[in-house]
């Protein structure tokens, strides 16, 4: 099973040329068959752009999820402590086996979707 994930444009770029090895989320998905995720960039681009396998979810104190993603975090520590700063907790998702798609995709066109605010699942 796959997911819809919003990223802003500048860290979906990330993703698929390999400085961003970690997608952070202040909430993850519950079904555990998700394994695949579909990247959507947000505003500029609003785009479906490519998809990745999930490797593993990380998920601990935010000091430590910091420690151990921050060499691969395509982020800064400011950045990253900004959001999680009302959290205890949060998540790492491993990015795997990027795919970019050739031709950016509409996603209410191609996936009969709208844009997800966290994520929206897709069979």
């Amino acid at each position: 099973m796959k997911v819809v994930l919003s990223i802003k444009p500048e860290f979906a770029f990330k993703i698929f040329n390999g400085t961003k090895r970690f997608e952070f989320r202040k909430a993850i998905f519950k079904n555990p068959d998700v394994n695949k995720v579909i990247v959507y960039a947000s505003s500029p681009v609003q785009r479906v752009i490519g998809e990745f396998e999930i490797g593993e979810i990380l998920k601990c104190d935010k000091a430590q999820l910091w420690e151990l993603t921050k060499k691969e975090s395509g982020i800064t520590e400011d950045f990253f402590f900004k959001y999680f700063e009302q959290k205890v907790e949060g998540y790492a998702i491993s990015i795997k086996n990027t795919i970019t798609y050739d031709a950016p995709r509409c996603l209410k066109e191609y996936y009969n979707l709208l844009p997800p605010q966290s994520f929206a699942y897709y069979l």
